[in-house]
């Protein structure tokens, strides 16, 4: 469906960056053989045009188009 964007929810790791925040996503999968619920985590690097974000802080991140060479997600809110 064209138009649609994934959208994350994540937690502000690192602020080291200019105008560059790495939020860690954690996901729940199921282990294929034994069943047992694991926890997974993958780092992305997110644009914080307003440099607002603060380590520690949950954030909802929105695919866009490639902004660097890692870079293609953009902070839409601070959670909490």
């Amino acid at each position: 469906m064209p138009g649609t964007r994934k959208v994350m929810e994540g937690t502000v790791v690192s602020t080291k960056m200019q105008k560059t925040v790495v939020v860690e996503v954690q996901r729940t999968a199921r282990h294929p053989l034994y069943n047992k619920v694991l926890r997974r985590r993958k780092k992305y690097l997110a644009h914080d045009e307003a440099e607002e974000c603060q380590e520690g802080n949950v954030v909802r991140i929105e695919e866009t188009r490639p902004l660097s060479h890692r870079k293609r997600w953009r902070v839409t809110e601070i959670v909490r």
